[in-house]
């Protein structure tokens, strides 16, 4: 359940951008070319900090890197609301100052869902996996119902930056959350029994034979960027992923500015495709 509140507050902190945009723009006179700059410095951080997010938690442990992750995004969620004000960036400019902001978040926000899916790894069956990761991206669909409706209500009463500072919040609660109570691996746990263990296809016994990876083990990085496998699921998941950027940043402003359509409207049709997973995703 915690990585279903995970991936659904990671969509949050991407979606927010997008709904409070109308006013961002609004306050600060951006044009549209320099929106696009600001929406997408986080899926460029994203997209860099992928493999070395995974590779941390390879390292270092998989609860470790995950509340940390979550907490350094969930700061500069929060440190976008006064990000044109930050000493060190007032000299570059608010655009720029939101750029660098939301780079940065992106960096941190990249390992959360390589992280959750080495979790599942060692928390679940492998006959409850596929099931597993099901309810987790279905965490997805609940942030973009929710983030739409939130943020719009937050802003239309007491201005966008309250938004990206009550999620903030949230995000560093729940990264104690999980360095406080969770564990890297089922059998570290105390408070599961041998029965639970033995459910999970795990032991005691397992933690101490369990090889961990070594610093020095180099990657194969030619055999994996030779693999037409490889090549075939990153040219899939791009075409899956670049319509989704489409909705959690520029949808909801097209609807109001271009569109006209109400801010309760547009909150509305920008929850639906997540909506659909929400639902889609489990039963598949």
């Amino acid at each position: 359940m915690l990585l279903a509140i995970t991936a659904a507050l990671t969509y949050m902190d991407r979606l927010n951008l997008g709904m409070a945009g109308k006013y961002i723009q609004e306050e600060f006179k951006f044009n549209t070319q320099t929106m696009g700059w600001i929406l997408g410095a986080f899926s460029l951080g994203y997209a860099l900090f992928h493999v070395p997010g995974g590779w941390l938690a390879d390292r270092f442990g998989a609860r470790r890197v995950l509340a940390g992750a979550i907490l350094w995004f969930s700061l500069f969620t929060a440190l976008t609301a006064i990000a044109p004000n930050l000493p060190v960036l007032k000299m570059l400019g608010a655009a720029w100052s939101l750029v660098i902001v939301r780079f940065v978040m992106g960096l941190g926000e990249a390992a959360a869902l390589p992280v959750g899916n080495k979790m599942m790894a060692y928390w679940l069956p492998e006959r409850e996996r596929a099931l597993g990761t099901s309810i987790f991206l279905a965490g997805v669909g609940a942030g973009g119902i929710l983030a739409p409706f939130l943020i719009t209500w937050i802003a239309g009463r007491w201005g966008w930056r309250p938004a990206f500072i009550f999620l903030g919040v949230v995000g560093i609660a729940l990264a104690g959350l999980w360095y406080a109570f969770v564990t890297d691996q089922p059998e570290e746990h105390p408070d599961l029994n041998a029965a639970e263990l033995s459910v999970i296809g795990r032991s005691r016994t397992t933690a101490s034979n369990t090889i961990q990876p070594s610093s020095n083990v180099s990657v194969p990085w030619m055999r994996l960027l030779s693999s037409p496998s490889m090549w075939g699921l990153m040219i899939s998941h791009f075409c899956l992923v670049y319509p989704v950027y489409i909705f959690f940043t520029w949808f909801f402003i097209y609807l109001v500015r271009v569109r006209g359509v109400t801010i309760a409207k547009a909150s509305l049709w920008t929850s639906a495709p997540f909506a659909a997973n929400l639902v889609m995703v489990p039963l598949r």
